[in-house]
């Protein structure tokens, strides 16, 4: 259970400090492979992201020095909360 917690609190965190580092929710471009991949990624964290989308947020400033840092928190935010949720999937099924 702490575990579960202290993935409910830092996920989202990590998400907000994206934001708040002028990154980038990238949009889903099938022309651009690296962009639609970033934007799988982003859209990994679920709710946070159709929030920040809702509310305008996530249009990232290329010149912004933070703005790659920005990115990487979004990215890497997206895709932890994917690898949990197979976690929890594989506990769920008894595999672990």
């Amino acid at each position: 259970m702490f575990k579960g917690l202290v993935f409910l609190t830092a996920l989202p965190l990590m998400f907000a400090i994206g934001l708040a580092l002028q990154g980038r929710l990238f949009p889903l471009e099938l022309s651009q492979p690296l962009v639609a991949l970033a934007a799988i990624a982003d859209f990994g964290i679920g709710l946070p992201w159709v929030f920040a989308r809702a509310f305008g947020h996530g249009a990232g400033n290329v010149v912004a020095v933070t703005y790659e840092y920005g990115n990487s928190f979004l990215i890497v935010a997206g895709l932890l909360n994917m690898l949990v949720v197979i976690d929890a999937w594989d506990i769920a099924l008894g595999r672990k």
